[in-house]
């Protein structure tokens, strides 16, 4: 099995080469471009995801609703929608672009474009990649944060814009 090739960007997001998934998550801190898309249903719960026992990063931790490495040639948006149809067999969602910035962690360097959208189509977590899935409330989110439920990334995009709930977003970014 051949290891997956992400592409390596410059801080705003200019393709400058090339390396593979080892070499990223190496603690190399290549700066590589991943999307988060955050999937709210139209009672403003958000979906989140808990990642496989099986990934190399955060295994076993609620995350993004959707989350994933942009493919060399691919847009943000695409990858957004082909990762949503991937993690959790959402398709035709519209999609809202929110902001990108970078995310660094002991391992790696991730340029992270995010994304929001609402639906009330019921996601289908892709059980190879999520070990289960579910809507939760923001309160709910908020007293949990800090215990070590949520990956950091995850709580990164909290704080920066997911605490206040998707009426605001709708309206910040629409």
């Amino acid at each position: 099995m051949t290891d997956e090739i992400f592409p390596l960007v410059d801080e705003n997001g200019t393709v400058i080469g090339q390396a593979t998934r080892k070499e990223c998550h190496s603690g190399s801190m290549l700066l590589h471009p991943v999307i988060h898309l955050h999937v709210f249903n139209s009672k403003g719960e958000l979906f989140l995801q808990k990642r496989s026992a099986t990934k190399d990063i955060q295994p076993g931790k609620w995350d993004s609703s959707v989350g994933g490495h942009i493919d060399l040639g691919e847009t943000p948006e695409i990858a957004a929608k082909r990762e949503a149809r991937e993690e959790i067999g959402l398709q035709n969602i519209s999609i809202q672009y929110i902001q990108k910035y970078i995310i660094e962690t002991d391992r790696e360097r991730e340029l992270t474009y995010c994304f929001f959208t609402i639906t009330d189509k019921q996601p289908q977590a892709d059980m190879n990649e999520v070990s289960e899935g579910r809507f939760w409330t923001i309160d709910e989110i908020s007293g949990n944060l800090g215990k070590n439920i949520f990956t950091p990334n995850f709580e990164l995009d909290f704080k920066h814009f997911l605490h206040e709930g998707v009426d605001t977003l709708q309206k910040k970014f629409q």
